[in-house]
């Protein structure tokens, strides 16, 4: 939904040290359609270089997400998950059944979050907003 993100160059922009290693989990991260969690890194990352561990997956999230490149979510799974720092805000629906993450913006709801702020004395700066649902249609 959010178009893919150049972590790379982000790295770039942000001054970070970019190893080889760090080049493949950006590229890892960048091309996910997915949030995947670190172990779900891990295994695309060591499918192109045998050489990354998990430790450097884990170091390598932590530095991405501190450089603010990186969003870190907790849907509720019991694991952290990660995508590339959206250019433009959005919000996820989350498959309860499944684990899948759905995409969405939706011009009435963040007008409808902004006026609730306003009403209660607030200038909205940032929200983060997660639904958790079932498939109305799926057949067992």
């Amino acid at each position: 939904m959010t178009g893919r993100i150049d972590l790379e160059a982000l790295c770039a922009e942000k001054g970070l040290r970019i190893t080889e290693q760090r080049r493949v989990i950006a590229r890892v991260l960048s091309e996910a359609e997915d949030h995947p969690d670190v172990e779900k890194l891990y295994e695309r990352a060591s499918a192109i270089d045998k050489g990354i561990s998990i430790a450097t997956v884990y170091r390598t999230v932590r530095l991405f997400e501190e450089a603010g490149i990186l969003d870190r979510h907790d849907f509720g799974d019991g694991r952290a998950r990660y995508e590339a720092a959206p250019e433009s805000h959005h919000d996820h629906l989350i498959d309860v059944e499944t684990g899948k993450v759905v995409e969405f913006v939706d011009p009435e709801l963040e007008a409808l979050q902004k006026q609730i702020a306003e009403r209660l004395g607030y200038r909205l700066v940032d929200h983060r907003m997660e639904l958790y649902g079932v498939a109305i249609d799926r057949k067992d």
